[in-house]
């Protein structure tokens, strides 16, 4: 059987990273793609070494349509097919109230957690439905699931990936194509300090809030991404699975 090719958006950190890892360890061809070149090569030179049957870096910025449609056409064109996908590109941006809130830190933030994922979804699912498989994973948040006081715009923009991913579900799934998102709580990455603000009070106040009172690992995302992509989960699409220590189950 050939190994699977999976690619991966905001994959030179954090959950992404460890996604792409964890799908190497598995033996897939994996790109990786960010918008940092050095980092990229040198993230897809660790891909080989863990593993992976093929590895490749490509640039791109998912807030770019023709950036996008590029990506997935290079990879398609190198590696001759598109088996999974994962939508993991996202920024945070400013916290605050909503009383606080800029045209700035609205677009910012929609540009690249909204507008990446559609670009992402259309242009990996035109590939997909060509050849009559595939799946998807987009990166949702607790905040996608649940109001989030002082991150309105944030949690706005995850609602919306939660509806890009249930509707693109429903029109994949006769295809054979799979959609479906994870919906991480805290996880330990550079995005949770950014969020926090780099406040020890302020994180271990987010952490209390969990019921498992620990932030999660990028790795223990990167596990549910990799089952949610594979035949395990074959009959599962449209979904969007909680990984947030309990916090949304009172």
């Amino acid at each position: 059987m050939t190994s699977p090719v999976v690619l991966v958006t905001g994959a030179l950190a954090g959950i992404g990273r460890a996604t792409a890892l964890a799908f190497a360890r598995r033996g897939a061809t994996v790109v990786a793609s960010g918008r940092r070149d050095a980092d990229g090569q040198a993230l897809a030179a660790e891909l080989k070494a863990a593993g992976a049957a093929e590895a490749a870096f490509i640039r791109a910025d998912v807030r770019d349509e023709a950036e996008v449609r590029a990506l997935v056409e290079q990879t398609v064109t190198r590696f001759g097919r598109l088996d999974v996908a994962v939508n993991n590109a996202g920024v945070e941006g400013t916290t605050g109230p909503i009383t606080e809130q800029s045209a700035e830190n609205y677009a910012a933030i929609f540009d690249t957690n909204v507008r990446g994922v559609l670009f992402s979804l259309k242009h990996e699912m035109r590939a997909m439905l060509a050849q009559g498989s595939g799946a998807i994973v987009n990166l949702s948040s607790v905040a996608g699931l649940v109001g989030f006081a002082g991150a309105s715009v944030y949690a706005a923009s995850k609602h919306a990936v939660e509806g890009l991913t249930k509707s693109a579900a429903l029109e994949g799934a006769a295809a054979g194509v799979r959609v479906n998102a994870v919906a991480p709580g805290p996880v330990q990455t550079e995005m949770m300090e950014r969020f926090t603000g780099g406040n020890a009070d302020a994180k271990a106040a987010l952490i209390a809030a969990m019921p498992a009172k620990r932030a999660a690992s990028p790795e223990e995302i990167a596990k549910a991404i990799v089952f949610l992509a594979g035949d395990g989960a074959g009959y599962v699409t449209g979904q969007s699975l909680g990984i947030d220590g309990g916090f949304t189950a009172g």
